[in-house]
């Protein structure tokens, strides 16, 4: 059984799986459902269509921190700093954009799949699920 505790902007709900056992009430898990996309923080696990989906762990920094954020703009500079804790150079922007070209496989194994993370030209990227 799942609780919603807060419902998205972006037709996203945030979940709270319910648990029998007092350890699980007093930590809730942060679980996230756009679509059939489902990304789960504490456990580091995504599913598509009840698919397990297997992300490096920079893929599921880069995913969990754009669909927390649906439809906010993450300049490269940005997810840099988020996700890598560092200073943005040329080569942060490539393994930014190879990672997010590896996600954006992995997300969509079937053609009638949305595409999840969109470009925006120059500046960087966004998660939007329509």
């Amino acid at each position: 059984m799942q609780y919603i505790l807060e419902q998205g902007a972006c037709h996203g709900t945030v979940f709270n799986s319910c648990h029998t056992s007092s350890t699980a009430e007093k930590n809730p898990l942060t679980e996230i459902q756009e679509g059939e996309l489902y990304l789960c923080l504490e456990h580091r696990t995504v599913r598509v269509r009840e698919r397990m989906i297997n992300l490096t762990s920079k893929e599921f920094d880069i995913l969990a921190l754009l669909i927390a954020n649906p439809k906010r703009v993450f300049t490269y500079e940005l997810i840099t700093d988020l996700v890598w804790k560092e200073d943005c150079d040329f080569y942060s922007r490539k393994a930014i954009h190879n990672h997010i070209s590896k996600l954006r496989k992995k997300l969509r194994f079937e053609p009638d799949l949305p595409n999840y993370i969109e470009s925006v030209a120059g500046i960087g990227y966004k998660f939007e699920h329509l």
